[in-house]
């Protein structure tokens, strides 16, 4: 690899251009051996080198393909690994690029399972355990999921939501045993359920 000419376009992060094919971006905390400064123009890289610089580039492509996901709306750390996935990206380079995003902060697993969790909230009445198996569902670790689920528990009466649930199958005319096994499908334990069905009970 013949280095034309390269240009610091933000901190940390360098524009390369070759003789040999197009420009590429690399952010300098991708390179594992090789130094930043010794990225210049007229440098010559083979073999170990120039394979560094290549893995740096791919390694940038990745987070820029992940940053124009979280742009949209907070993901997962499991979701945007199989996104990225299916684009071709190779795994080490995804891990790479994950790596860096959730150290700057701008990936976070618990960040999203507080966005998932106050979104799911506005079409769906269900208790913790449901929520608590969704979430392990999008790749959320269990302290992870627990912090969220208490945070937003907190905000949240799950005894109020049980409430309505409970409500909207009573209007449906659904029979006692089809209520009580609706609300255990969606989360709610047999002691919450009891609570709030109050004195009459279920």
């Amino acid at each position: 690899m013949v280095v034309s000419e390269t240009k610091q376009v933000s901190s940390g992060c360098i524009k390369i251009t070759t003789e040999e094919g197009p420009a590429f971006f690399i952010r300098e905390a991708y390179l594992t051996h090789l130094a930043p400064e010794s990225i210049s123009d007229g440098s010559v890289f083979s073999g170990e080198d120039e394979e560094d610089i290549i893995d740096a580039g791919f390694c940038y492509a990745a987070e820029s393909k992940a940053l124009s996901y979280l742009a949209r709306a907070e993901q997962s750390r499991f979701n945007l690994t199989r996104k990225l996935g299916a684009k071709g990206i190779e795994k080490r380079h995804i891990e790479n690029a994950l790596d860096y995003l959730e150290r700057e902060g701008s990936l976070s697993d618990a960040r999203f399972a507080r966005a998932w969790l106050a979104s799911r909230k506005i079409n769906h009445l269900e208790g913790r355990a449901r929520l608590s198996s969704e979430l392990a569902f999008r790749g959320i670790a269990r302290e992870v999921a627990d912090a969220a689920l208490d945070e937003f528990f907190s905000e949240n009466s799950e005894e109020a939501i049980c409430k309505k649930a409970l409500e909207k199958c009573s209007r449906l005319g659904m029979r006692e045993d089809k209520i009580i096994n609706y609300l255990l499908r969606h989360g709610f334990s047999r002691k919450m359920i009891r609570s709030a069905s109050g004195e009459g009970g279920l």
